[in-house]
């Protein structure tokens, strides 16, 4: 018997990133979320249970083309790819070959994997690269052909599926390809990406031909609408020519031809030898323990595995479930000084391992104890980064819409992708129907100036030719008494981070099911802007509470989207869980 439900809840959403959580197979539709103008509401039903396996993620289809893969004899890392292939296309405002990807593998063996496919700056990238930038984009790092950087998706599926998965790659191609070529009905959500984005897409011929058409009643050229069948012809092709030529038709042939011609034609730096030259890296995962879990996180240029073991380092130091029961603010308060801690020092030590010194001491116990230790229960912090023990001579290892899977044989996979922002650098490659990134906004374009989600930087991530940008990715695995109970991951920028905690805390501290864990109202503390963001169905007497702490507190309807799996030992069950916070779908065999 098959189950499945789906909901769609209109949220504005800023950040874009792909998350999806695999364990289960699809049946029947389930009512939407009951709701109010003012919270986010536990959809009846979001969540689903299987002893055999689970897939959820933002999109049915999506969510089916995993489906299809176990049912083909796949195994977790053949469901979390053709989910994350598929939603590529039917979600690309968030993720797709154009983009990256950081993919946290556990094995049935128990071997766990964490392969980087975060996009690379071009060769001729430097430093100086938008400050010197001679371009008719106000915002070169963020719009047009300087945004992006050499995309690492695709090197990385292809890697994931041959050396963990059972099914060939053009299997997890198979639905993506369906959906490209017959269409699929645009959602409110995506009509309401292409209107943000219109104004920036309009600019580039490649983009109006796939996402606008004429208007029925004017003529104009117009995004396409909610309701509307959106048709990918040329991003099919490039599919097929993937399944049938592999991955060098993407880095070293015609793909990477076309992208260098239209590059050159357009002011952009990035080559057909950039793409040659692209190499998906394997990496050692962050290990930690909080207090009887082990927590796997992906490891720099990923700033989420270190800064979600960090904060739960700090947060160790505190009883969390006795403060939440007692007293509610000074709760929301130690959590949001706990993330105020960390992001202080992402700014300042984070950035690409392969570059630059990542200290091994910012997931050291002894420096979460002595940060812990600066939290004033009756004032907020004002702070800048610390110094993690041994900051000068142990560093981690160089060269070493979010998807988790897992089937009943004990693999299990943590997935988080993306092309940044909005549709992100807005243009696609003429011919192909591929979005491009606007991953370069990620590195530290002007020092001192926020990006696009507000976050300072320091040189750690300035911009080199070669290096890959620092990201929030936080793909994460969860064991007890060494199996495997909790995979978890989130799409917003700097808000992943702090959903992935969230979740984290919901469930394990507190006890919450995995569905309202996901679903529970969220804070948000980045260091910089000193601000405290509080979703807007957050309790207004503990707002006031916290204010009164001394915390400048904003409210936020953007506070980014959750896809989460849990594992009861007890009963052999498997839970996956949508977030109610946009469309989804959770499904199990």
């Amino acid at each position: 018997m098959l189950k499945f439900c789906s909901i769609g809840l209109a949220v504005g959403v800023v950040c874009l990133t792909a998350t999806v959580s695999v364990w289960a197979l699809p049946s029947r539709l389930v009512p939407p979320a009951r709701q109010d103008s003012s919270s986010v509401v536990l959809a009846e039903n979001s969540e689903s249970t299987s002893k055999k396996n689970m897939v959820a993620s933002v999109h049915p289809l999506a969510t089916q083309a995993g489906v299809d893969a176990f049912a083909n004899g796949g195994n977790a890392i053949d469901a979390a790819i053709a989910t994350a292939l598929t939603l590529g296309v039917v979600d690309n405002f968030n993720s797709g070959i154009g983009g990256g990807c950081f993919i946290l593998i556990r094995t049935a063996s128990g071997d766990f994997y964490a392969i980087d496919g975060r996009e690379m700056a071009p060769s001729a990238a430097t430093q100086d690269l938008f400050r010197d930038a001679k371009t008719r984009f106000s915002n070169p790092s963020q719009t047009g052909p300087l945004a992006s950087g050499v995309p690492g998706a695709l090197k990385a599926y292809a890697q994931a599926v041959a050396q963990h998965g059972r099914l060939d790659l053009r299997d997890s191609l198979s639905k993506g390809i369906e959906a490209a070529e017959n269409g699929f009905r645009v959602s409110e959500a995506y009509a309401a990406k292409l209107r943000i984005a219109k104004k920036a897409m309009s600019q580039f011929p490649g983009a109006v031909d796939v996402f606008f058409r004429p208007d029925p009643k004017t003529g104009i050229l117009e995004p396409y609408r909610e309701g509307e069948v959106l048709k990918q012809s040329d991003l099919a092709d490039t599919y097929r020519k993937i399944a049938q030529e592999g991955t060098p038709w993407f880095y070293r042939g015609a793909f990477a031809e076309l992208a260098g011609q239209w590059m050159k034609a357009n002011g952009g730096i990035m080559t057909a030898i950039d793409f040659a030259n692209y190499k998906s890296v394997n990496r050692k995962p962050v290990r930690s323990k909080y207090r009887d879990f082990e927590i796997y996180g992906f490891p720099p240029p990923s700033s989420g595995g270190v800064h979600v073991a960090q904060v739960l380092n700090i947060l160790e130091q505190f009883e969390l479930a006795d403060m939440y029961r007692s007293d509610r603010a000074g709760f929301y308060h130690v959590v949001a000084e706990a993330m105020k801690l960390a992001f202080a020092d992402r700014a300042f030590w984070l950035g690409d391992p392969d570059y630059v010194e990542v200290p091994l001491g910012l997931v050291e116990k002894s420096y979460a104890k002595e940060l812990a230790s600066k939290i004033k229960m009756n004032s907020a912090l004002t702070t800048d980064h610390g110094m993690p023990p041994n900051a000068a001579t142990e560093f981690f290892e160089r060269h070493t819409t979010h998807v988790a899977a897992a089937d009943s044989e004990g693999n299990w996979v943590a997935l988080t992708t993306t092309v940044n922002t909005t549709f992100g650098a807005k243009y696609v490659i003429p011919g192909t129907g591929v979005i491009m990134n606007n991953q370069m906004d990620d590195f530290v374009a002007f020092p001192g100036k926020p990006n696009v989600f507000g976050l300072v930087g320091g040189e750690n991530n300035a911009v080199a030719s070669g290096k890959r940008p620092l990201s929030s990715m936080s793909p994460t695995i969860v064991l007890k008494n060494g199996k495997p109970i909790l995979t978890v991951g989130a799409a917003g920028g700097p808000k992943i981070i702090t959903q992935v905690l969230w979740a984290i805390i919901n469930h394990l501290d507190l006890e919450m099911p995995i569905g309202k864990a996901i679903a529970a109202p969220r804070l948000h503390h980045q260091w910089a802007p000193k601000q405290l963001l509080l979703e807007a169905s957050f309790d207004n007497k503990i707002a006031d509470q916290l204010a009164a702490k001394q915390h400048q507190i904003k409210r936020s309807q953007s506070m980014g989207i959750c896809q989460g799996i849990a594992f009861d030992a007890k009963t052999g069950l498997f839970t996956g869980a949508f977030d109610p916070r946009t469309t989804g779908s959770a499904a199990g065999e």
